[in-house]
C-alpha cells in the first residue's frame, strides 16, 4: 500500500537525516504528480541545507587554526556605525563554543533587519560570552572615528566576562597584549566575527529606534543616522542634535552657518 503525500511528507520530515537519501530513492519511483513536486522540493531543499552548512563550516577556518595551536577562548571582535552623521559607534567582541554551527549566520550587512534579530537571540544565548560598547559622539569628535572603533573594539574585549586568549577581528587590531588575527572582510569570513557583527548592529539599531523618539523630525528609527535625504532635510531645517557627530561633514558645515555648538 502506498504512503498518501501528506504521509510521505511526515516520514521525510520524522525520519533521521541518515535515513532521507534511501527514503527519497523510493519516493522517485512514485509517478504520482504530487510525490514528484514533493521528491523535487524535497531534493532541494537538502541541497540547499547541504551548502549553507558547508558555508557555515568554512567560516570555522580561522578558528580552527586556532584551536589546533592550542587556543581556548577565541573572540570574534567587530564594529559598526562608523559612516552615520548621528549615533555613537559599536563594538562587540564574541566567544562561541568550539565548531558552533548556526544557520543563516554571516555579515550583518548581509541580512535582514528579522535575521539579524532572531540570530542575535540565539548568539547571546549560546556564546560563552559576548559584550558591547558604545563610542559617543562626543568622544568621536574628539579623537576621530578610526580611534573612537579601535576604542570601541578594546572596551568590548575587556568587558567580557571570559578571557579571550585569541583575537579575530575584522581589519584591524587592537592595543591589548592577547594575540590577536586583523581579517579582511572577517565578517564574511569568520563565524565569530559574524556572531560579533549580528550583536554589534543589532544594540547599534536598537539604541538609533530610541534616539527616534527623542528626535522624530530626523527618522533614526530607518536610516540608523546614515545621511538619507530624509536625514540632511530635517539636518538643514532644525540643524543638529546632541547625538550628530560635529566632526562630520555636513553636519560641521551646518553648525558653521547657524553658530550653533
Amino acid at each position: 500500500m502506498k504512503l498518501s503525500i501528506k504521509e510521505w511528507e511526515q516520514k521525510l520530515k520524522n525520519s533521521a537525516r541518515s535515513e532521507v537519501p534511501s527514503l527519497l530513492k523510493i519516493l522517485k519511483e512514485d509517478q504520482r504528480t504530487g510525490a514528484k513536486k514533493l521528491f523535487e522540493s524535497y531534493t532541494k531543499r537538502l541541497a540547499e541545507a547541504d551548502a549553507e552548512r558547508k558555508r557555515i563550516e568554512a567560516m570555522h577556518t580561522f578558528e580552527k587554526v586556532c584551536f589546533q595551536k592550542g587556543k581556548k577562548y577565541i573572540a570574534g571582535v567587530d564594529e559598526v556605525g562608523r559612516g552615520p552623521l548621528a549615533g555613537p559607534v559599536v563594538a562587540a567582541a564574541v566567544i562561541l563554543p568550539e565548531d558552533y554551527m548556526l544557520s543563516g549566520i554571516n555579515d550583518s550587512k548581509k541580512l535582514s533587519e528579522k535575521k539579524r534579530e532572531f540570530l542575535y537571540d540565539e548568539i547571546v544565548k549560546d556564546a560563552i560570552s559576548y559584550s558591547v560598547y558604545l563610542v559617543q559622539p562626543e568622544k568621536i569628535d574628539e579623537i576621530n572615528i578610526y580611534q573612537a572603533s579601535k576604542l570601541a573594539m578594546t572596551e568590548a574585549v575587556c568587558q567580557l566576562d571570559v578571557q579571550p586568549d585569541q583575537l579575530l577581528i575584522d581589519a584591524m587590531e587592537v592595543p591589548l597584549a592577547i594575540d590577536q588575527e586583523k581579517i579582511i572582510k572577517g565578517d564574511e569570513k569568520s563565524i565569530s566575527i559574524a556572531a560579533a557583527s549580528i550583536i554589534a548592529k543589532v544594540t547599534r539599531d536598537r539604541y538609533m529606534k530610541k534616539m527616534d523618539e527623542v528626535y522624530p523630525a530626523y527618522g533614526f528609527k530607518s536610516n540608523m543616522g546614515y545621511g538619507t535625504k530624509e536625514h540632511l532635510e530635517a539636518l538643514n531645517k532644525f540643524g543638529p542634535t546632541t547625538i550628530h557627530r560635529k566632526s562630520f561633514s555636513p553636519v560641521g558645515e551646518r553648525i558653521q552657518i547657524t553658530g550653533s555648538d
